[in-house]
């Protein structure tokens, strides 16, 4: 679990993340990028029902992406506001490919 420092909580800033962040989609991930007035970098990780009516189901993809942005936070740059959509091929993705397609957004947004 990331650390609360390293969550937005806040629905304003959540919905200001979405509103103004750059866009970078896949068939598995959706990712906005904003860039922050804090030091530290911020995700949220959103899984909605599109994805799957099971909770368990959505919870486990939630987790295994708040893994891979625990183990991988040290190589990003810092002063960026992330959100994390999952789309609906998510719910067939592992984790590895679950962690190739957001290490791709990453790179493709400079931010790693």
């Amino acid at each position: 679990m990331l650390k609360k420092i390293n969550r937005i909580t806040k629905t304003k800033e959540i919905d200001g993340v979405f509103k103004n962040g750059r866009s970078s989609f896949d068939n598995i991930l959706g990712v906005k990028i904003l860039p922050a007035e804090s030091k530290i970098s911020r995700f949220v990780v959103v899984v909605s029902t599109k994805v799957s009516k099971k909770a368990t189901l959505r919870n486990k993809i939630k987790r295994r992406l708040q893994e891979i942005i625990r183990l991988n936070l040290p190589k990003l740059k810092s002063s960026f506001d992330f959100f994390i959509l999952a789309l609906p091929a998510s719910k067939d993705s592992g984790y590895h490919e679950l962690e190739k397609s957001l290490l791709s957004h990453f790179k493709r947004s400079g931010v790693l």
